[in-house]
């Protein structure tokens, strides 16, 4: 049989706080979902825009994590894997559930300001430092010109001369 190849990556924005729950021997599991927004263009020619809003499961310390640190609304990068299951509901008719089970989950930074993060969070800075005298919180947005996030590297003006030289073998 070959070898097959899941790996999911998702940036998108939690469409509502995470869920999370205890199994019978103390394992933590969170459950909540990413709101994944995509555009097109339609057969007339007009930006179209749709949100896939994709359940996402994390287990263990990071469930523990995504509960404390995380909010409806907080941007997040999900890397993980595509999983079916099935299951008998209460009335005996079989439902499937397709999911993605996260490896790693990264809390990216709102850019918004430093009031508007839940007070639970501990010491997770969401992103934010003050940044010397000036006492303004700051996202790593602004540390990279501000614009949109991932930035686009092309844009970063080198040559192949230069990338060759680089290149240490």
């Amino acid at each position: 049989m070959a070898r097959g190849f899941n790996k999911v990556i998702l940036m998108g924005n939690l469409a509502k706080d995470p869920q999370i729950r205890y199994t019978a021997s103390k394992q933590a599991v969170a459950t909540f979902s990413v709101a994944v927004n995509r555009s097109w263009k339609g057969k007339n020619g007009e930006l179209q825009e749709s949100v896939d809003f994709i359940p996402v499961v994390v287990w263990g310390a990071q469930a523990e994590n995504c509960e404390r640190y995380l909010s409806k609304g907080r941007p997040v990068l999900v890397e993980g894997r595509i999983q079916v299951r099935n299951y008998d509901d209460k009335s005996g008719q079989r439902r499937w559930v397709t999911e993605v089970v996260a490896n790693d989950i990264t809390f990216l930074p709102s850019g918004g300001r430093r009031d508007d993060r839940p007070s639970s969070q501990g010491d997770y800075d969401g992103g934010h430092r003050n940044d010397g005298d000036q006492g303004q919180p700051r996202s790593f947005r602004d540390d990279f010109g501000g614009g949109d996030f991932p930035m686009d590297i092309s844009e970063m003006g080198s040559t192949a001369d230069e990338d060759e030289a680089d290149i240490p073998f």
